[in-house]
């Protein structure tokens, strides 16, 4: 498995996220709390690895890349609300120069 900072979109390999609530990536059910986030390749695929900082629970999700302007100046999550539900569309980290956008 390759890291995907050996692209040249300019991404770093691993971040940090918190989500407060439970939230959906695509078809993933995500528990409310610290994630570790790696940033990996699976043949053309962006996958991201999503692992608890409490319990160890790794989550798998695919992504596209989607090229930015110029390097984010935050780190940013887009939300759709539907029903109870938060679903991640997208997610950005301060100073990757690609946005991750997630299938619905």
């Amino acid at each position: 498995m390759a890291v995907a900072a050996d692209n040249n979109l300019g991404i770093k390999e691993v971040n940090r996220v918190k989500f407060d609530t439970p939230v959906r990536i695509a078809s993933v059910n995500l528990p409310a709390g610290e994630y570790v986030v790696r940033h990996t390749m699976q043949g053309d695929e962006h996958v991201m690895v999503f692992r608890r900082q409490i319990g160890n629970d790794e989550f798998k999700v695919k992504c596209t890349l989607v090229p930015l302007t110029q390097k984010a100046p935050q780190t940013q999550t887009v939300y759709e609300i539907a029903g109870n539900d938060r679903i991640v569309q997208e997610m950005v980290f301060r100073g990757d120069k690609a946005k991750h956008v997630f299938e619905k």
